[in-house]
């Protein structure tokens, strides 16, 4: 039971650096379009404003990965829990399990991910639209 016990360790703590993982790209996704923001309004240069949809996109599609990843070892957790001990081979292949293109794109979509960086990219339009009407 130990050895199921170590092994259910080791994958939550995979789980739990791409959950972290996603939390900082959030942060750095604000910070930078922000400061994009800022540098725009400084230079009354629109072309910083388009510049922040570049890594908007960019952190949306990669925090979708991590919480792809965050599915798949979600997955394997569970694989692991339901084996017997002696079957505990500390693997932490997920090779199997179905981490594919559709697979992204449902998580690229998922409520969060379109709440958080729907609204930084409707933030981005809304910018450019108050900039492009004010010249």
């Amino acid at each position: 039971m130990d050895r199921k016990l170590k092994h259910l360790e080791f994958i939550q703590g995979t789980i739990n650096r791409l959950s972290t993982n996603s939390f900082l790209l959030k942060g750095w996704s604000v910070v930078l379009v922000a400061a994009l923001f800022a540098l725009s309004a400084k230079d009354a240069d629109i072309k910083f404003v388009y510049l922040a949809l570049f890594p908007a996109v960019v952190f949306w599609g990669l925090d979708g990965y991590f919480v792809l990843m965050e599915r798949v070892y979600r997955q394997h957790y569970n694989r692991v829990r339901t084996r017997q001990p002696d079957e505990i081979d500390f693997s932490m292949d997920t090779s199997d399990l179905t981490a594919g293109y559709r697979e992204w794109v449902k998580a690229v979509s998922s409520k969060t991910l379109v709440v958080f960086h729907g609204v930084l990219l409707l933030s981005i339009f809304g910018v450019v639209i108050v900039q492009t009407r004010s010249r």
